[in-house]
């Protein structure tokens, strides 16, 4: 059987949804700065280029620590974008009311 560390396995959890959380705070602050500029699209890569920088540098961090640490990162990362997803998503929009 395969010996986890759940130490690690928490320590990259937590990592993970840290920096996830900073990660699309960030998308959702560029993407609110650049559009109300004239020219979105410099703003939009250097948004990018900061956020995945940064993000690998986390996640580079935290592989040094093993790869359960990397498992557990990865996978609060992707719990975490499915939850921000859920949370933040527009509500389709409502039907008009039928009138007998």
């Amino acid at each position: 059987m395969i010996a986890i560390d759940w130490t690690l396995l928490g320590f990259g959890a937590v990592a993970g949804a840290i920096a996830s959380a900073l990660f699309f705070a960030g998308l959702a602050w560029g993407l609110r700065f650049a559009l109300r500029i004239g020219r979105p699209m410099p703003v939009l890569l250097l948004s990018a280029a900061v956020r995945i920088a940064l993000l690998l540098g986390v996640g580079a961090m935290v592989a040094s620590y093993g790869v359960v640490a990397l498992a557990g990162f990865a996978v609060a990362f992707i719990a975490m974008r499915f939850a921000i997803l859920a949370v933040f998503r527009s509500p389709p929009p409502e039907e008009a009311p039928k009138w007998s």
